[in-house]
């Protein structure tokens, strides 16, 4: 058997770069460039390695400098979920604060079921030294280091403490990242001294691989069990999940809707399955949806989720389909989901199951008094939007005016990213989705901090598109750094930033709960009350994101924001355009509710007013087995 001498990290650098998704016949890297941040834990290692691949073998895998060690593997996560999971990127930190840092990443990347794979130092395997800087010394387990922390997050996790476990690791690492079911993060620990260790390594271990993304193709007796409760059904309503673009079954799903004349509702993952404008869309379903989609879900009979993980906000926490004898059909690729609230189940593909599914049931549809009242219920949605867009709110416009005024600017294969506060509950509501990638909202984790680094990901995986990252003023404090390295890169980001002095999702939160808006302001603190009640502090997120290599201007009102984003049009690198909203003018009610819990006992008035809503609401929650 013919050898190749090198260190463990060369090793992983090589095998990387030779390993492809195949789906369809179409082949793909899997594996396309590596971020990293390196330290003593893995400088000397996979820093090295990196360094002379990029001397070597220039492409074969490409580095990328980040940030912020969180930040890196959202933008891995943003890559692979704009990519349909079938790419992704490494990231590698060293040992201590930087492989913790990946924690928050390896959550959300794994909660939305998306591909990263993160390679953090670790400790001595020798022990020699120990303990070694920034190890953490367990009095009991000798072979715990921080890197535990990594493990209930991730899909795969193995640690390699010596160079033969290297190969087992590897492969292991690529059949969770390749497989559609099961992935998230994966994490393959590589402790330092070993990084840097030779070995005499099979030449077949760095031959090109191909791992093939099936079809799973489902059970005919169960195609036959769900097309018989469909046909039986008078009311019907498809719930499109993140799983049919991921499945790239927006054409069979339109197909189906057409056919069947049977309506769509979108989670927050699955918005986009189908154009905003088709006659089968009811938009938005859940705690954000629409009022069309909602006041359909409480009268369902059956009700069809195709691949979705019935999130709280999806089922507006177990109380949007109020009909006691409604059926529930999952198409899912995963049997976690698919044996969920007592469903029919049919497991397989988005794609090939929404064919089976519509050869199963030629010739039936939906009456012809249901279509007409999915129409008009659309209809008057779309209305309700029209308006929330051209509020002509003064002095500050609503923050649905904004959101307005970005999708316009838009183009129909522009990339729309946002995570977390009060904006992607009004995009789901709002935003007018033309393509099925064209629509990137993080919400399986709701990540703070996500939505530049998210963007950048998205950028790095579709160069050709435009990308918009819409972001509260609370999460570009959280995480804005990584405009840092959309400007090293040369890439293109267009971020408008809401600003409204506070966290104004969980301030309107806080009046439900009757907790109104504390510790929501960002307010100097009054010396004679000693609370955050005195003047809104001066931030300057204009200067902030210029001192950061960015472009920024700052918006007075929405004519204003509409000009500023046809300007940034003509910008090469990342624009920053501020715009303040009023944070008390709130986008339309879905007609929904979420359960998130009240005090049960307290001495003030509005806490125990928010407790009676709360067990007055709790009334209309179903019990799902």
């Amino acid at each position: 058997m013919r050898t190749v001498r090198l260190t463990v990290a060369q090793a992983v650098v090589r095998f990387l770069s030779q390993q492809w998704s195949e789906r369809d016949g179409h082949e793909h890297r899997l594996v396309e460039g590596c971020f990293g941040i390196f330290g003593h834990g893995n400088l000397a290692g996979m820093g090295q390695a990196l360094f002379e691949a990029e001397l070597g073998e220039p492409g074969s895998l490409t580095y990328y400098q980040a940030r912020n060690e969180q930040a890196m593997v959202h933008t891995a996560s943003a890559f692979a979920r704009m990519r349909n999971r079938l790419s992704t990127m490494a990231c590698t930190s060293s040992i201590g604060p930087g492989a913790t840092n990946m924690v928050t990443g390896a959550a959300t990347a794994t909660v939305n079921r998306l591909p990263v794979l993160l390679l953090p130092g670790d400790v001595f395997a020798t022990r020699v030294a120990d303990p070694v800087l920034q190890q953490l010394e367990h009095p009991v387990s000798r072979d715990f280091s921080v890197n535990e922390a990594l493990r209930p997050v991730s899909r795969f996790f193995d640690r390699v403490a010596r160079p033969e476990q290297l190969p087992d690791a590897l492969m292991g690492a690529m059949r969770v990242l390749s497989d559609p079911a099961e992935t998230g993060a994966v994490t393959v620990c590589l402790c330092q001294d070993v990084q840097a260790e030779a070995h005499d390594w099979p030449e077949q271990l760095f031959e090109r691989r191909v791992w093939h993304v099936p079809r799973p193709v489902p059970d005919r007796p169960a195609l036959a069990r769900a097309a018989a409760v469909l046909r039986s059904a008078r009311r019907p309503l498809i719930v499109a999940g993140g799983g049919v673009i991921y499945s790239e079954a927006t054409e069979a799903l339109r197909a189906f809707a057409e056919a069947t004349g049977v309506p769509v509702a979108e989670t927050q993952a699955g918005k986009g399955s189908l154009p905003f404008d088709h006659p089968q869309s009811v938009g938005a379903i859940g705690v954000t949806g629409t009022t069309a989609s909602n006041t359909l879900a409480r009268d369902a009979d059956v009700v069809i989720g195709i691949g979705t993980r019935w999130s709280d906000f999806t089922t507006a926490s177990r109380t949007a389909f109020q009909r006691p004898d409604a059926q529930f059909i999952n198409c899912n690729i995963a049997r976690l989901d698919s044996v969920k609230h007592s469903a029919t189940e049919v497991l397989g593909d988005a794609k090939v199951t929404l064919e089976l599914l519509g050869e199963a049931l030629e010739g039936w549809s939906v009456g012809a008094g249901y279509r007409e009242e999915v129409a008009r219920l659309a209809k008057a949605w779309d209305a309700t939007v029209e308006e929330a867009f051209n509020l002509g709110h003064r002095p500050l416009p609503s923050q649905s005016e904004v959101i307005g005024a970005v999708n316009e600017a838009s183009g129909p294969r522009d990339v729309l990213v946002c995570a977390a506060g009060s904006m992607p509950g009004d995009l789901h509501k709002l935003w007018r989705a033309r393509d099925p990638k064209g629509y990137h909202v993080e919400y399986g984790y709701s990540c703070m901090g996500y939505e530049i680094a998210g963007g950048l990901g998205v950028k790095l995986a579709a160069p050709d598109r435009d990308v918009y990252v819409m972001v509260g003023d609370g999460s570009y404090l959280m995480m804005s750094q990584e405009l840092v390295t959309a400007v090293q890169e040369h890439v293109k980001l267009t971020v408008v930033l809401v600003s409204n002095h506070g966290f104004a999702s969980i301030g309107a939160l806080s009046e439900t709960v009757g907790v109104p808006r504390f510790g929501t302001w960002y307010r100097y603190r009054d010396l004679k009350s000693n609370r955050l009640e005195g003047e809104p502090l001066p931030i300057d997120f204009v200067a902030n994101a210029e001192s950061l290599g960015a472009t920024a201007w700052r918006a007075r009102g929405t004519e204003e924001l509409k000009a500023a984003l046809a300007k940034a049009k003509s910008v090469s690198g990342p624009v920053l355009i501020e715009v303040e909203t009023d944070p008390f003018v709130g986008a339309p009610s879905s007609g929904s509710w979420w359960d998130v819990a009240v005090a049960e006992v307290s001495s003030l008035e509005p806490t125990e007013r928010a407790r009676m809503e709360y067990e007055a609401c709790k009334t209309a929650q179903r019990v799902y087995l």
